[in-house]
């Protein structure tokens, strides 16, 4: 059973302006080091660089961690971003994955996105004989609607959703997480930092990172975003800790099904994550945070408006 708080592998792959796999190695095995047990990538990050990456560094230690990893997106920027969910492509897809992995079995697959062309019945089905097969222990799904999770799960039990949540995008409350609930799914939601923003250590994107194409990244929605993570920021030096543990205890504190997977690229903002464990927010503290960051009161979307058609399918 997945718990705690896990690890993200997308940004040692680039999609932040470079990296490093020195860096990126040592920051994995530091991470397992420190006692991350779930590690989660996908197969379309650095168009498997990322997979590649995380096998090399925590090979030797498989049987101890749960891998997660995620198919069904064929490119991850620009402005056509492929979707494929046909059954036949599960199969290929899921061997790719385990071949760069160096491993012979996932402990969590995901469909990566909805494919709206393919009935979600026809693709999870292909993704439990995967299940039968030996290759995945668990089944997933990412940013699906609750009808689309209902459908899945009709077909086969299924053990997570990975979706974003966050104190700046708390879309999937209103029907997502209680659907998740009576089916006794896991919510693993990525980016819990708002892609680094709580953290309030973003001011500033260089030209080639990719979250400059979001909206709430762009002009005075980013300004208007900067005044509120600034608070929060406030909130956490009144309490004794950093904006990115409260953020993340905000999280931990919905559920003991909550497990969220922020990323870095440094070691020290792992063991910072870790620490949100021990954070305990008092039911005050819960409300100013839910105060200053209501559903919906997040300037501007997450996604550009085409991107924006892949998710809540």
């Amino acid at each position: 059973m997945i718990t705690g708080i896990g690890y993200g592998c997308m940004g040692l792959s680039g999609i932040y302006g470079d990296s490093h796999d020195d860096q990126g190695i040592a920051t994995l095995q530091g991470a397992a080091d420190l006692g991350v047990i779930l590690f989660d990538t996908a197969d379309v990050y650095g168009s498997g660089h990322n997979e590649t990456l995380l096998g090399r560094a925590l090979g030797k230690r498989r049987g101890k961690l749960l891998i997660a990893s995620k198919f069904g997106l064929t490119s991850q920027v620009g402005e056509s971003r492929g979707v494929n969910g046909r059954p036949e492509y599960v199969h290929q897809a899921v061997r790719a994955s385990l071949s760069r992995l160096g491993t012979d079995y996932l402990d969590l697959y995901y469909l990566h996105r909805v494919d709206p062309d393919v009935p979600i019945e026809d693709t999870v089905g292909a993704m439990a004989e995967l299940v039968q097969q030996g290759l995945v222990r668990q089944l997933g799904l990412s940013e699906a609607s609750a009808a689309t999770i209902r459908r899945a799960a009709s077909v086969h039990p299924i053990y997570a959703l990975q979706s974003e949540w966050s104190l700046w995008m708390r879309d999937l409350e209103a029907e997502v997480v209680p659907t998740c609930r009576e089916l006794g799914i896991r919510i693993v939601p990525w980016s819990p930092l708002g892609r680094g923003f709580l953290t309030h250590q973003l001011t500033s994107l260089a030209p080639q990172d990719y979250r400059l194409t979001a909206p709430r990244f762009q002009g005075e929605n980013f300004q208007k975003n900067l005044e509120k993570a600034a608070l929060l920021a406030g909130f956490a030096a009144e309490w004794g800790c950093t904006a990115a543990q409260v953020a993340l205890a905000w999280l931990l504190h919905q559920g003991s099904d909550v497990v969220p997977i922020p990323g870095t690229r440094n070691l020290s903002r792992v063991a910072e994550n870790l620490d949100a464990l021990k954070l305990s927010l008092s039911s005050d503290q819960m409300q100013q945070l839910e105060q200053l960051f209501p559903p919906g009161s997040t300037a501007g979307e997450r996604y550009p408006e085409h991107l924006m058609r892949t998710v809540n399918l």
